[in-house]
């Protein structure tokens, strides 16, 4: 089965229900063509690969000399010295890095920092009677955003916004990660010259002395969650908020909150769909499927979430989603990323409680997020 298509975007729960009909928690995917590897789309076999990194490693090197280099899924998938990409020794240098130059945000002045970023965002199309939630909202305001947190211009910020679109979207996604490493590149630069009270300025201070390289790739991959992903749970979010009627109403009229449905989008349709790679060590039997060494195992979270043996009918205040991870590879920082979904949306929602979508919905097709090219809504106009 293939990740890939368009169609997978367009429907990918049907897809994972026939998964489910031919295979068990386990199934053979292409990521691109001509790259096998193994979709996980059972919650309890999911948890016990993220939960054993002696096994399953999280360094794909031995993987990706196998793979050409102009590989579409390469860049998400390749070595950086991160702790994402790393094991043992490495990977602990690497994770303190970045939980050292995030753990004391202050999440009060980012909450801030959203509300003053959000309204004239806001103000800007209010009297139009129509927006695009995903290119006129929540692109700018979760790139505006994190380019406060790393402390980053916004000419160097754009660069990276727009390769970083580029690398998920599988579309010259390596000229995407030239890009993102030259804007990283020239952040180093400014910070090591210029540094600040930001999250940038933090990690080069860090008692790890991360090299610029490494810094470098450690802003990739914090720009990654912080704007591709944070723009897909602000705008899937607002889609359910808009479009189910059960939900709408009882989050507008207050009988749930925003967290409800925040939540709700989390298990159902996570902003990064497919993703959590492993790579086996040595061959390894689970579930009745011998998974071969060095092939990617790829943790569906989506379908994971929705696995029937451990589904609920009733997700109000459950938390038990894979979308921030598990185990020891698990987001450093799913308080922050929480705090802006909310901020962004009750902001909007505020402002526009009217809105209402129009128009076809097209999903990017791409084998790890759950991503709307657009979200087009309309709204009454008061004088």
């Amino acid at each position: 089965m293939n990740l890939y298509t368009t169609e997978f975007a367009a429907d990918p729960h049907h897809v994972y229900g026939e998964m489910r009909d031919r295979f068990r928690n386990l199934v053979p995917v292409e990521l691109s063509p001509g790259v096998p590897a193994t979709l996980v789309i059972g919650y309890r076999t999911a948890l016990r690969i993220l939960n054993d990194p002696d096994h399953f490693s999280a360094d794909p090197r031995r993987w990706q000399h196998t793979v050409p280099a102009d590989c579409p899924v390469l860049p998400l998938m390749e070595w950086r010295p991160t702790g994402s990409r790393n094991a043992g020794p490495e990977f602990a240098r690497y994770r303190a890095a970045i939980v050292g130059s995030i753990e004391n945000v202050d999440l009060y002045g980012m909450h801030a920092i959203v509300g003053q970023i959000a309204l004239p965002l806001i103000d800007g199309f209010r009297n139009e009677g129509k927006a695009d939630l995903v290119s006129q909202y929540a692109f700018p305001l979760t790139f505006q955003v994190c380019c406060a947190l790393v402390g980053c211009p916004p000419d160097i910020g754009e660069m990276m916004a727009n390769g970083m679109l580029a690398m998920f979207d599988g579309i010259d996604a390596d000229k995407g990660n030239q890009m993102i490493s030259e804007a990283m590149y020239k952040l180093i630069a400014l910070k090591r010259a210029e540094p600040g009270n930001d999250v940038t300025s933090k990690m080069l201070r860090h008692e790890t002395a991360l090299t610029d390289e490494e810094a470098v790739h450690h802003l990739i991959t914090l720009f990654g969650a912080g704007i591709e992903l944070q723009v897909n749970l602000i705008v899937n979010t607002l889609l359910l908020i808009l479009t189910e009627d059960r939900f709408g109403g009882s989050v507008l009229g207050g009988s749930l909150s925003t967290r409800d449905a925040l939540d709700e989008l989390l298990f159902n349709d996570p902003p990064l769909a497919n993703y959590l790679i492993t790579f086996p060590r040595q061959p390894m039997f689970i579930d009745d499927v011998w998974l071969p060494a060095d092939q990617p195992v790829v943790i569906s979270i989506a379908a994971a979430n929705n696995d029937p043996s451990i589904r609920t009918a009733d997700l109000v205040g459950n938390r038990s989603h894979l979308a921030f991870g598990a185990g020891q590879h698990a987001c450093p920082a799913p308080s922050l990323a929480y705090m802006v979904a909310q901020e962004a949306i009750d902001q909007i929602l505020d402002v526009l409680p009217d809105m209402r979508p129009v128009g076809e919905r097209e999903w990017r097709p791409g084998p790890f997020h759950r991503a709307l090219s657009s979200l087009p809504v309309t709204f009454p106009v008061h004088g």
